[in-house]
């Protein structure tokens, strides 16, 4: 039933961060340590203040880097390099994962509202890389986030996404309600449900909602 409703789909669009990854391995935790960090010593802040900040942007703006460039003007570029420079070692490799991935039908690619050599660092030490046709991180859309449309209008265009022909995998609800406006049929990665009129499909089981498209039907 499910492969069906995705007989029509040639491009694949997957968010990174907790979709690629489970969020159990804690490499965000380190991001937003990074993002604290960089706030108090750029923003003269107390931690607290910057963590506060940091939580508020994100939920306000898409991403706390969208926060601070819209509220103090601040150089995106030094930003992503220094809350993006983590400890992957913890990361295990996903050959089931790749393996399906791999048998997708069409164009594949990875989209995130990190950084494009962030994304490439993570999907090497999933064991992904080599994967995708391309990954495109937040500098593409001209530093605007998920969920914004023109960024997703943006970062389709130079991907060429045919979106009446795309499925998008998300573990941020936020980010596909414009997927779904465009035509796309939307899959939310989480390990709790949120319905809603734009979520087409829940799995907490990325590898295995990917097994029921690419295996044949007995």
């Amino acid at each position: 039933m499910i492969k069906a409703q995705f007989s029509h789909v040639r491009h694949w669009v997957f968010d990174l961060d907790h979709t690629l990854y489970p969020p159990a391995t804690n490499l965000f935790d380190q991001i937003e340590v990074k993002m604290t960090r960089y706030v108090v010593e750029t923003l003269g802040v107390s931690e607290s203040e910057a963590d506060h900040l940091r939580a508020t942007y994100w939920r306000q703006y898409g991403t706390t880097l969208a926060g601070l460039m819209r509220e103090h003007q601040i150089d995106p570029d030094p930003y992503l390099v220094a809350v993006h420079d983590v400890d992957m070692s913890h990361l295990t490799l996903a050959p089931d994962l790749a393996g399906h991935i791999a048998a997708l039908p069409g164009r594949k690619i990875v989209y995130t509202n990190g950084s494009a050599p962030y994304a490439r660092r993570v999907l090497a030490a999933r064991g992904l890389d080599g994967l995708f046709d391309d990954v495109f991180g937040v500098e593409h859309a001209n530093y605007q986030p998920k969920p914004e449309r023109a960024a997703f209008d943006m970062v389709f265009n130079r991907a060429g996404v045919v979106p009446e022909q795309a499925a998008m995998f998300e573990d941020d609800p936020r980010n596909l309600a414009a997927p779904h406006a465009l035509g796309m049929r939307t899959v939310h990665v989480a390990e709790s449900a949120k319905p809603a009129p734009h979520i087409h499909h829940h799995t907490d089981d990325l590898t295995g909602f990917l097994a029921q498209l690419t295996t044949d039907d007995p």
